[in-house]
């Protein structure tokens, strides 16, 4: 068989105009996943609290209507009276908690909103993961059926030779038991793709079927720039990181907030207050009416040690914050170049395979050629068929490898929304040219 054939089984090429290219199917999969509209609303309660803390900037105005009934009457209340009361309060100060209050409650929503863009990058590399498998999975069952069809023409070839007594029954059996193997592979095959499938519309929560998957991703096998600078990118970039950074400011502010206990506290407000005979305002002969400014200085002196504990709470949520941040991005760092170095041996992988497939294609040529003259035997045979099926599964595991290494690379970086995969460059220009020859 000519490399050319196997290329065309692995590359699945299908019709752009009809398929869903790997940026679509990422799209659909954040616009339809439940788990977005979570991080939503938890982004929209942290919007929330910030209206809550600004509110501590705003006066506040509270009215009362009272009415009271008594069994006698006295110099100060008749028996019958009401009450109507209205007061504006407005804080002046009260040690910059609610100034540093108000920040850090931004700043957390700032994190949130971090949060969300994270939970989008994984929704993004399992999509095309799940892409991924399913372009895996259609090439091995592509192998797998290819591999039963050739089989299946030696076997009838060696039932020719039987039925002319060229060859024995037990070796008219081995092609049997090789084929109907082979069968059973590509039903086997056949059962993972669909399992692929189902597991991309989980991810998409839409409806997919194979005739709208487009490939046309995998038809170059990527390559990456220098490990520093993703290394650089993700530091700038990674939403976790991002998001621990400003929960430590928040973290900081919240610190100093809790310094503002033990400042005093200035409230002004301005009342009115009007007393009534009856029941009913206007309805009674006799009232009275107050206007009153007041000027309120409070400090607390002792609070049985609440305040000490809470400054001490909040520079231990500080100091537990800077340690997650920078084990975060120890294990981040770690994680990327475990990443690199996979992503080195796959495309190693990729041409070493693909080279033994030629290999294997000559290696079964010559003893199909020996077979044939009587100077091979049929397990020969078998052996040279399976070994050039066990190196084109080589190849496609290969591949696959690379692609998912990229994907994750890809997600460490989130680079998901800027551009498709890029190609070659130069230096690697020459490796892949060597692949598709």
């Amino acid at each position: 068989m000519k490399l050319s054939s196997l290329l065309f089984i692995l590359l699945l090429t299908a019709s752009s105009c009809f398929g869903a290219s790997l940026i679509e199917l990422q799209k659909n999969a954040i616009d339809n996943r439940k788990i977005i509209e979570q991080y939503q609303a938890y982004l929209d309660k942290s919007s929330k609290d910030v209206t809550i803390a600004r509110s501590s900037f705003m006066p506040n105005f509270d009215v009362s209507y009272s009415t009271n009934s008594l069994n006698e009457s006295n110099p100060q209340e008749a028996i019958d009276n009401s009450v109507a009361y209205g007061v504006i309060t407005w804080n002046l100060f009260s040690g910059f908690y609610d100034y540093y209050n108000i920040r850090s409650a931004r700043l957390l929503e700032k994190a949130q909103l971090y949060k969300l863009q994270s939970v989008k990058q994984d929704i993004q590399l399992n999509v095309a993961l799940r892409y991924l498998e399913i372009f895996n999975r259609q090439s091995s069952l592509e192998v797998a059926e290819e591999s039963h069809i050739t089989l299946k023409k030696l076997h009838e070839d060696a039932q020719n030779r039987f039925s002319v007594g060229l060859i024995e029954k037990n070796e008219l059996l081995r092609f049997k038991v090789d084929m109907n193997n082979a069968a059973i592979a590509a039903k086997k095959a056949q059962a993972e793709l669909s399992k692929s499938l189902q597991r991309l519309v989980f991810e998409t929560d839409a409806p997919i079927s194979m005739i709208d998957l487009d490939f046309k991703e995998f038809s170059q096998l990527p390559v990456l720039e220098n490990q520093e600078n993703y290394q650089l990118s993700m530091l700038t970039k990674r939403s976790e990181i991002m998001a621990l950074e400003e929960l430590a400011k928040a973290v900081t502010l919240q610190v100093k907030a809790a310094y503002a206990g033990r400042y005093p506290r200035l409230d002004v407000s301005g009342s009115y207050r009007k007393y009534e005979n009856d029941y009913l305002t206007g309805d009674g002969d006799y009232y009275e009416e107050e206007l009153r400014g007041k000027a309120v200085l409070t400090m607390t002196l002792f609070d049985g040690f609440s305040q000490q504990a809470e400054v001490s709470k909040a520079k231990s949520e500080k100091r537990s914050v800077a340690a997650q941040l920078q084990e975060l991005k120890k294990s981040l760092h770690m994680e990327l170049t475990n990443l690199f170095l996979d992503y080195d041996v796959s495309i190693d992988n990729a041409a070493v395979s693909l080279a033994t497939i030629e290999q294997a294609e000559e290696n079964l040529r010559i003893t199909r050629l020996k077979y044939k003259e009587g100077l091979e035997k049929e397990s020969d045979l078998l052996d040279a068929i399976t070994n050039l099926s066990r190196a084109k599964y080589t190849y496609v595991t290969a591949r696959t490898e690379v692609f998912a290494n990229y994907f994750k690379i890809t997600r460490a970086v989130e680079n998901f929304n800027t551009t498709p995969i890029e190609l070659v460059d130069s230096m690697a220009s020459t490796k892949q040219e060597s692949f598709q020859q």
